[in-house]
């Protein structure tokens, strides 16, 4: 039997039993869609929390104070914490190929401006957050550099909460009060969205050492460095070792660099998506025992036709490809069919739902697709051999 015959045999019988052929077909449909869905999502979650993390920029690092040393001895730790100063970050600054560093202290704290007045993150850093984070100053300017030992008592406000505390009023310097004390707006930052849980629009600049006053804190939390992008990291990581060291005399402090960062974050949600395809494979699966039980049941049904087939001098070869081929039709049409809801349903979830990221995942789409296949083959195997094994006589003595 000719190929296309065998194609044009196989859907023919399919529509033949359409509600038989459809049912069979939905567990497939169902699974794949369960599948795209599931992974589209996942690789989403995947695509916008990496967006987050490179948000601002790709050649940074940064430095944490304390380090822990595990001893020789089993379950022994020795946790050395020592003060990250501003004055390391000034040293830092000027290491080759360093372009600009952000000592960094953080805290949340309450911003009254007139009568109004909210709870905001008070982020204390340096003057080139413009510069490292990525993030524009929209009004006025942002805090002068060269104020390490004595800062003024500048502020500049996220975007958000000028908003709420001026709301159209200039803000430019006016008085606001964080905490007990009292500083001048000198600035308004671009709208920059959150951060990891941080919304920055909702959120005050001010110099790190009134910060580290304001939170009665000795160190700063950590110190992040932009460098020059024709630089590797690790060479970068080792000036700022040995420098750090010089200073302290040991390693007590922790690097971090994005690409760790980025790398960590990278596996764990390709696990999560991994995860995810894995739950929608199960009803993959189920399908399958459809098509297995729907082709066992038709060759029981079809065994008058199979004899018939036989006795015109068909081989067991052409019996065989013939329930091979109807199996592999409807895996076909179980596959395309679940591709084309499960894309379906994604993009309707993606309009209806916008702060849910969605993103259309192909690799899984056509590894589903290409299990589908296989599902068809192996669960048509079985019924093809018990068709193509029966005596002709015996098939005919049924009708």
């Amino acid at each position: 039997m000719h190929t296309l015959d065998l194609i044009t045999l196989s859907f023919r019988t399919i529509s033949s039993h359409k509600m038989r052929s459809f049912l069979t077909a939905l567990g497939l449909i169902i699974g794949i869609a369960s599948v795209v869905i599931l992974t589209s999502i996942g690789r989403g979650v995947h695509q916008f929390v990496l967006a987050e993390f490179t948000q601002f920029g790709t050649n940074l690092l940064a430095v944490f104070p304390g380090k822990t040393t595990t001893l020789g001895i089993s379950g022994a730790t020795i946790s050395t914490v020592r003060p990250l100063t501003q004055a390391d970050a000034a040293s830092l600054e000027k290491l080759e190929h360093i372009i600009a560093v952000v000592p960094l202290v953080q805290g949340n704290a309450r911003i009254e401006a007139g009568a109004k007045q909210r709870r905001a993150s008070v982020f204390g850093v340096g003057a080139s957050v413009p510069e490292v984070w990525k993030i524009r100053v929209q009004l006025g300017r942002f805090l002068p550099a060269g104020e390490i030992n004595n800062p003024r008592a500048f502020a500049v406000l996220g975007s958000k909460l000028r908003d709420e505390l001026f709301a159209s009023k200039n803000p430019l310097g006016q008085r606001v009060r964080i905490g007990a004390d009292r500083f001048r707006v000198i600035g308004v930052m671009e709208q920059k969205g959150q951060m990891l849980g941080f919304d920055m629009d909702d959120s005050i600049y001010i110099p790190a050492g009134k910060a580290l006053e304001m939170f009665d804190r000795e160190s700063l939390m950590e110190i992040d460095l932009l460098y020059n992008s024709g630089v590797s990291v690790d060479r970068i990581e080792k000036s700022v070792t040995r420098l750090l060291i010089s200073r302290h005399g040991q390693e007590d402090f922790s690097i971090i660099t994005q690409h760790q960062m980025i790398g960590t974050m990278d596996s764990i949600l390709n696990i999560l998506t991994l995860s995810v395809a894995a739950l929608g494979s199960i009803s993959l699966f189920v399908g399958s025992v459809g098509i297995l039980t729907i082709m066992t049941i038709a060759v029981s049904e079809r065994v008058s036709e199979i004899g018939l087939l036989r006795a015109l001098g068909a081989e067991q070869n052409t019996i065989f490809k013939i329930f091979l081929a109807e199996a592999l039709a409807l895996s076909l049409v179980g596959g395309i069919g679940g591709i084309l809801t499960g894309i379906a349903i994604a993009q309707l979830i993606n309009y209806a739902v916008p702060a849910l990221p969605v993103q259309i995942a192909w690799f899984y789409i056509v590894a589903a697709f290409v299990v589908s296949i296989l599902i068809g083959v192996i669960a048509g195997v079985v019924p093809a051999i018990k068709a193509a094994q029966l005596e002709p006589l015996d098939a005919l003595r049924t009708e």
